[in-house]
């Protein structure tokens, strides 16, 4: 096969697995992805291509895959709009039959002339519903119009009658949080306060950073975007309180030998991980062999509660807790093999006999993680639950990661659903010239379809388990991802497409179910139309200060998207605080993200002064918008407008705004500075104030106050103006009613 040939026979059978072979760079200009990186990814995905029988073996895979003949395991279908099977799967006059999640169930026969694709009556009953063709069943996943919006969660709280007033609530980091006895990590227990405490102000809703399953034998893996597994919880975040009561908490720091580096490790200012989760891990090790010698043999509520908490997550929790142990055990012999790729080849497998026996031989230990995770579970659902018992309509927002570490226990469990030796990244652009490689792996789109999307929708269910909310990170990646060969420079990529009507469909149906609205990451260079077709499906975008912008100057908050969930900055943009001091600047130039300029002229001090004149313009803006005095001059570096900020991001339209704990705070530091590890406390900055202390600081109650206010200002214009909420009433659009009570994940 000549070289031509082959680029072009490669690139026809890239196309065909999902990657864009041509993509548009930030500048504009259309760049061609190398046949060499075409080679790799396609070697990833599972597709080899080394010769030309191997191209034609891929082929050959892709076109059975994609047959028009194959009926695939699920297909996904709008609320009340007819449903299109392929052509040449079904043919005319064949009998069908479906049964509905409801019970009832509907048969008929196909009468579609031939060559035309075979259609099913629209369906009204959002759900699972399966159907039989012949003797050949599938799933039909029926999405409900949108999801649950902020006006459903008001309205199942309050009821249907009167208006949707907007709605505010905080964001917090979890590992952040402060209370006396947390052992110097954030815990369930302090956020189950934080939200009964923010609810009783009038907060409806509190967004947490992400709880997903970490590594238990590895303290110094701890970014909670790049987790083990997004279907379990971080047990660092374990009160060993909770459940059993403070005597038994102490005891178990007893027998760990805890209490002086306990207390140390609690008073310090940025979390510990290294030293603090292997403690806790000892304390909670403790309390399991009490609870084993106590509890389990004698089979009590609470170790009857357990065994239904394991019954229930079967299998994939049973591999969660083997791989926990296996790790443990690979670091701790020779050779340290972190990554399961590196593990002796019959540990590799999930299913295979050794991983079987180990577990036997090692079963105290997989029963140990067992109970972590149970523990972890009922910690977040308890949060959840002070959540709403003080009134929030939403309670919880979870997080969910783009993607998890590919050494960790999802891909290990689920090695085929999984993408293998590429990283989840960005292109360059004019902000980070050399692109970005998260070190994240994440679904494979082809295993999706070819799995009936089992994998993503349990994931979905797992983020929905605790929360009255959940927020997609980077949520452009349900259209496409940039993948990275592993170890390759994150110039060498390329886009893979990836079911978006189909993912949106999916989360519209699980938050539907679960009764929980759903927020979109979607920051950065958006796809023209993205943010217009989420909008359509009831998922919200987010809006952030900083970039509510247009070139001239700060949008005046009635000009901010009303789809959108304002707030004043994120987890990975500075503080109000910190950008009115140009912290950020500082913090940039001083870890080594500052580049030189070929001028000669000192970057940092460009730096500055452009934020000094987005500084006057942002004081013009918060002027204009009444939340700072008219002819006033702008306030020193030592002197921030925090508050009038926080007003003037609550007084837009946004259905809910989210306030920043480090903003409420006025914290002059983020939580994560992307492009460092190391260089800057990213994920450790702990929160000055204890959570109980927190609302009674003048200064945090003047600010909710000026928050709250500008709420019920926003409340009166739409009240004047007519408007009832800016989102449809449920009950008066003929949307199907969500369940009563939550699915059991």
């Amino acid at each position: 096969m000549s070289t031509a040939r082959r680029s072009d026979t490669l690139a026809t059978l890239a196309a065909r697995a999902g990657f864009e072979v041509e993509w548009t760079d930030a500048h504009g200009a259309v760049q061609r992805v190398p046949d060499s990186t075409l080679a790799t990814l396609l070697e990833c995905a599972g597709l080899p291509c080394a010769n030309a029988a191997q191209i034609r073996q891929s082929t050959s895979a892709l076109n059975a895959e994609q047959s028009a003949r194959r009926l695939p395991p699920l297909i996904t279908a709008e609320y009340e709009s007819a449903i299109e099977l392929p052509p040449s799967a079904v043919r005319a006059g064949s009998h069908y039959r479906i049964d509905l999640e409801g019970g009832e169930h509907i048969e008929g026969r196909f009468t579609s002339p031939r060559g035309e694709p075979a259609l099913l009556a629209p369906l009204s009953e959002p759900g699972y519903h399966t159907l039989t063709v012949n003797d050949h069943r599938l799933t039909i996943a029926v999405a409900p119009p949108r999801c649950h919006t902020v006006a459903d969660a008001w309205r199942a709280r309050h009821g249907d009658s009167g208006s949707v007033p907007p709605l505010w609530g905080l964001a917090a980091q979890l590992y952040g949080l402060r209370r006396k006895g947390d052992g110097g990590i954030g815990d369930y227990t302090a956020l189950a306060t934080l939200a009964a405490e923010s609810a009783r102000r009038g907060a409806q809703a509190l967004a947490v950073s992400p709880t997903h399953a970490m590594f238990s034998a590895e303290p110094g893996h701890f970014s909670p975007y790049s987790p083990s597994s997004r279907l379990w919880v971080n047990v660092a975040h374990i009160d060993p309180a909770a459940l059993f009561g403070a005597r038994a908490a102490h005891d178990a720091s007893v027998a760990a030998n805890a209490g002086d580096a306990w207390r140390e490790l609690e008073d310090a200012p940025l979390v510990d991980w290294q030293r603090a989760l292997p403690l806790k891990l000892k304390v909670l090790r403790a309390l399991f062999d009490r609870f084993e010698r106590d509890e389990l043999a004698n089979g009590s509520p609470r170790a009857a509660a357990f065994q239904a908490f394991r019954a229930q997550g079967g299998e994939a929790l049973e591999d969660h807790a083997r791989f926990e142990a296996l790790q443990e055990a690979m670091l701790s012999g020779p050779g340290a093999a972190r990554h399961w790729r590196d593990w002796p080849e019959p540990l590799r497998d999930p299913r295979s006999a050794d991983v079987a026996t180990f577990a036997q031989e090692h079963r105290r230990e997989v029963d140990f993680h067992c109970f972590l995770q149970w523990l972890a579970a009922e910690g977040l659902s308890g949060a959840q639950r002070s959540a709403r018992e003080a009134g929030m309509a939403i309670g919880l927002v979870a997080d969910l990661a783009v993607g998890c570490d590919g050494a960790g226990s999802h891909a290990w469990s689920l090695p085929q659903d999984m993408l293998q030796r590429v990283s989840v990244g960005a292109p360059p652009d004019i902000f980070n010239q050399a692109g970005q490689s998260w070190g994240l792996t994440t679904f494979s789109p082809r295993a999706m379809h070819n799995n009936g999307f089992r994998a993503f929708i349990d994931m979905l269910r797992a983020a929905f388990a605790h929360a009255g909310g959940v927020r997609i990170d980077h949520i452009l990646g349900l259209r496409r991802l940039w993948l990275v060969p592993e170890g390759e420079s994150a110039r060498h990529g390329a886009y893979l497409r990836y079911p978006f009507d189909d993912l949106v469909r999916l989360i519209a149906l699980e938050s539907w179910r679960h009764r929980a609205i759903v927020i979109g990451e979607d920051l950065g260079t958006v796809p023209p139309g993205l943010r217009e077709r989420l909008a359509a499906h009831g998922l919200y975008g987010i809006r952030v200060l900083w970039f509510e912008h247009d070139g001239k100057g700060f949008l005046a908050p009635s000009r901010w998207d009303p789809h959108g969930v304002a707030t004043t900055t994120t987890h990975d943009l500075p503080t109000v605080a910190g950008w009115w001091r140009g912290a950020d600047i500082d913090w940039r130039n001083r870890i080594g993200q500052t580049l030189p300029r070929t001028d000669g002229q000192d970057p940092v001090a460009l730096d500055h002064a452009r934020r000094a004149t987005d500084r006057a313009a942002l004081w013009l803006a918060l002027q204009q918008s009444g939340f700072a005095p008219r002819g006033a001059g702008a306030p020193p570096l030592d002197d921030p407008p925090v508050e009038a900020a926080l007003g003037y991001v609550a007084a837009t339209t946004s259905p809910l705004v989210t306030c920043p704990l480090e903003d409420l705070l006025a914290l002059p530091d983020q939580p994560n500075l992307p492009g460092s590890i190391d260089e800057h406390p990213n994920w450790r900055r702990r929160l000055p104030l204890a959570v109980e202390s927190i609302f009674t600081d003048p200064a945090v109650a003047a600010r909710i106050e000026t928050v709250v206010r500008a709420r019920e200002a926003v409340a009166r214009a739409q009240a004047d103006s007519g408007a009832s909420g800016a989102e449809v009433n449920p009950s008066a659009s003929g949307a199907p009613r969500a369940p009563d009570t939550k699915p059991t994940p």
